[in-house]
């Protein structure tokens, strides 16, 4: 059976994350604290006891959810010998999946997270910023509804989450002006975001150019396994793409039902997640009910899979 290994993005987080598998490993109890002390943080202390504020702070939700991704992965995979034919991840997971193929170190990955948290945030600048979930209408329907809005302020299509989930990004009266038309022509729902930016938009173009500076002094592997980008759909294992992409993917929409009907298209029977939450579980499962889908957050989770995997 063909597997995919999916890795979520912000929005995941909570306070708690990655404490059962600090518990019993020293080394990843070294890795977060010697990331604080290299970046005069509190990553330690805001997964293990918040307060939330601290832990949806862009630059700490980042590397927290990244770290707590790879923790449950590499938990996984010492207990199970499953053949992985693609790896993928939502925005920020992508970083996740970069790990899993080997095309980045854990703590390389962290340090970059971290610093585009920072980037995400200060590219914003006093621009009146929003974002939404449209609910209920097909992507189509929500790309042309942006561009009609544009008139009253950018907004565009940056999260193609499931058929009948979009989420819009960009100015506050773009986003406003494109949420009234989307209930005007049928929308369930438009759900505000609480973010730190417009993400995934133009307004952050510094923040790209900031990434792509940082990430040219660190080393991009060649993965073992194809990593499906956001940017496009299209799997490599190669590291300098993967640098490439992720300058781009930045400022660009994240394609993740593009992405997993590419890994269907191609044969993937079986989605296991690896991170907090179960965001992308129920994402798949609206792209595709035909598939087989797991999710590993916790180590108890582990043991749950024994029945479906052996």
């Amino acid at each position: 059976m063909k597997t995919a290994f999916v890795f979520p993005g912000q929005g995941a987080q909570y306070v708690g994350m990655a404490a059962d598998y600090l518990a019993e490993d020293p080394n990843l109890q070294k890795i977060l604290k010697d990331f604080d002390a290299k970046h005069h943080t509190e990553l330690e202390k805001a997964m293990s006891e918040g307060p939330d504020d601290l832990l949806k702070q862009t630059h700490l939700t980042q590397p927290a959810i990244l770290f707590h991704s790879v923790c449950a992965y590499r938990e996984f995979i010492k207990r199970y010998d499953i053949a992985v034919d693609y790896v993928a991840g939502h925005s920020l997971g992508e970083f996740s999946a970069l790990v899993a193929s080997g095309i980045l170190s854990l703590e390389d990955a962290m340090h970059i997270v971290h610093k585009r948290g920072e980037f995400m945030i200060k590219a914003v600048g006093d621009i009146p910023f929003a974002m939404a979930a449209v609910i209920g209408l097909d992507p189509q329907s929500v790309s042309d509804i942006c561009q009609e809005a544009s008139t009253d302020g950018l907004v565009q299509a940056v999260n193609y989450n499931t058929p009948i989930q979009t989420v819009i990004s960009g100015t506050a009266t773009g986003v406003a002006k494109a949420g009234e038309l989307a209930k005007a022509k049928g929308a369930k729902r438009v759900l505000p975001l609480v973010v730190g930016g417009p993400f995934h938009t133009p307004l952050i173009d510094k923040a790209s150019t900031w990434l792509i500076q940082e990430m040219a002094s660190f080393s991009f592997s060649n993965g073992k396994i194809p990593v499906v980008s956001n940017l496009d759909a299209v799997p490599s294992a190669e590291g300098s793409v993967a640098r490439d992409k992720l300058g781009k993917q930045i400022i660009s929409p994240v394609r993740w039902v593009d992405s997993v009907q590419f890994m269907v298209n191609n044969g993937v029977k079986r989605f296991i997640e690896f991170g907090p939450q179960k965001v992308l579980s129920g994402m798949i499962k609206n792209i595709d009910k035909e598939v087989e889908i797991y999710s590993v957050d916790r180590k108890v989770d582990l043991t749950d899979l024994e029945a479906v995997l052996i």
